[in-house]
């Protein structure tokens, strides 16, 4: 499908959901990683998150990505969602993202705590993604995401808000 192409709202119905994982960094203060993508500045800022490969299994897709993303992978699994949640792009955006195949994503989220020193993150990787990364409160991370991942944002955070002490 070319990435130029405009798609009716049924035919952006009819796309699946591009299979994904995504990760919520705790760190030892309970404050989540977030960064801002290279490919969007701006004042948006995400968590790390990413395609699952053929024949990957979810939670090994999200270790994968927690190093390719982050540079580390000194973390430890604390929980992970029992269900897929799942968010449309913006209708413009559908034909412009993952040429055209995907109407979203749906993503397995995993929480993990991060075992080391801050000086071990390193998110000028070998495909970089993201210019700055800090910490965040959990609370604010749907004032920080793009607005159409607000709805995911705040679902995590309510699903996720027992974890922090």
């Amino acid at each position: 499908m070319a990435t130029n192409k405009t798609l009716s709202a049924s035919e952006i119905d009819d796309l699946p959901y591009r299979p994904c994982v995504g990760i919520m960094l705790l760190n030892e203060h309970d404050k989540v990683f977030v960064a801002q993508r290279i490919d969007n500045p701006g004042d948006a800022w995400q968590m790390p998150q990413g395609g699952i490969d053929q024949g990957e299994e979810p939670i090994e897709a999200a270790l994968r990505e927690l190093e390719e993303e982050t540079g580390t992978a000194n973390a430890e699994l604390l929980a992970e969602t029992p269900d897929w949640h799942t968010y449309d792009l913006p209708r413009e955006l559908v034909p412009k993202i993952w040429k055209g195949r995907y109407r979203g994503q749906k993503q397995k989220w995993f929480v993990f705590r991060f075992k080391g020193q801050d000086s071990e993150i390193n998110i000028d990787t070998e495909i970089p993604e993201f210019s700055e990364w800090r910490w965040a409160d959990m609370s604010t991370l749907p004032d920080l995401i793009v607005p159409f991942k607000h709805e995911l944002y705040t679902r995590l955070v309510k699903e996720f808000s027992y974890l922090i002490k």
